[in-house]
């Protein structure tokens, strides 16, 4: 199969550092990213669990694919958890862990709560890798080489997964209320979000076209039903299910042509003023948005260049690191708990 070869060969090649490009949007953020970037971040490799694991992509492989075939929703899901973890603390499995006496979790954060799912997914790939690599492979890689298969399995791009990350021994509920964009928030504050991480408004624009797989609940979409201008057909069907004070939980695709192939439709919806989310349509139609209604275009006519500038940033938002993580973090055993 094509794509075990990609696999397999990974562990070949090593990763090739990708620089951020950093645009002034805020003060505060473009001075953040200035002395952070005197740091240097901890090393990932693609070869890192080559003597100690190395059947680790095979296994998270296998699992993926019972996942997606059982329900090919479920890829979304593992896209969806990656990101919410590196949006936080970095890439460092913080978003799986549950809340205890001592610690508070972030899975109860507003942006989460009620929009990831699929835990159980990398709690049945930790398992495994538990019983073949014990102590070995951390939650927080697992993560990061699941939402690359997901993505590859519903017809996406391939991307070399660069390894190596420590678990974290903490989270953080307040910085997952804040840092994660929601569902209508302005382009204005989810570019700064992204910058924030040190992602592009390039970077921006592609990783939103995660959104052409997946969900969204009635409660993150009624805004955008109920207050577009002028009549779409599409929005007003939702409307439905969907009322303006009840039905929370319906759902809908947030690509209603191919819900659950990976493409380039959902750009081309956000031209035809079909996005499900304010924050989606905002890429388009917001008066700020000159560069991201002309890269919009661009990967609604490419799906190549979207594909390859998905993968680029999806590599690059799996670099953000928890220096700390590195310094005293650790392989959980369990992904929901710190180690005893």
């Amino acid at each position: 199969m094509l794509v075990s070869h990609q696999i397999a060969a990974q562990e070949e090649e090593m990763a090739t550092p990708r620089q951020p490009i950093l645009r002034p949007f805020m003060l505060f953020i473009l001075s953040r990213l200035v002395i952070e970037s005197f740091a240097s971040d901890p090393p990932l490799t693609l070869d890192y669990y080559s003597s100690s694991c190395p059947t680790v992509l095979e296994i998270v492989r296998k699992e993926m694919e019972c996942a997606v075939l059982s329900d090919p929703r479920n890829a979304a899901l593992a896209v969806r958890l990656h990101f919410h973890d590196c949006f936080v603390q970095g890439c460092d499995g913080s978003v799986l862990l549950d809340d205890t006496v001592t610690l508070k979790g972030e899975k109860t954060a507003s942006p989460n709560v009620n929009s990831l799912l699929g835990y159980e997914i990398i709690d049945r790939i930790k398992n495994k890798l538990e019983s073949e690599c014990p102590g070995v492979v951390s939650c927080a890689d697992i993560l990061t080489i699941a939402a690359r298969d997901a993505v590859i399995l519903v017809g996406g791009p391939y991307w070399d997964v660069p390894l190596g990350r420590k678990d974290s021994k903490t989270a953080s509920f307040d910085l997952a209320n804040e840092n994660i964009p929601t569902a209508n928030e302005g382009l204005a504050s989810i570019i700064s979000k992204f910058l924030y991480q040190g992602l592009s408004v390039t970077d921006t624009v592609a990783l939103s076209g995660a959104h052409t797989i997946g969900m969204a609940r009635c409660q993150n979409y009624r805004a955008r039903i109920y207050g577009s201008l002028g009549e779409n057909s599409h929005l007003s069907s939702l409307k439905s299910t969907c009322t303006a004070v009840e039905g929370d939980d319906k759902i809908a695709p947030f690509d209603y042509v191919t819900p659950n192939v990976f493409d380039n439709s959902y750009y081309i919806l956000l031209l035809k003023e079909d996005g499900l989310l304010n924050s989606d349509q905002e890429l388009y139609s917001s008066l700020l948005g000159i560069q991201t209604k002309r890269l919009v275009r661009k990967y609604a006519e490419d799906s190549l260049a979207f594909f390859q500038q998905f993968s680029d940033s999806m590599v690059k938002m799996g670099n953000i690191t928890n220096s700390d993580s590195f310094e005293n973090g650790e392989v959980r055993k369990n992904c929901r708990f710190i180690n005893t």
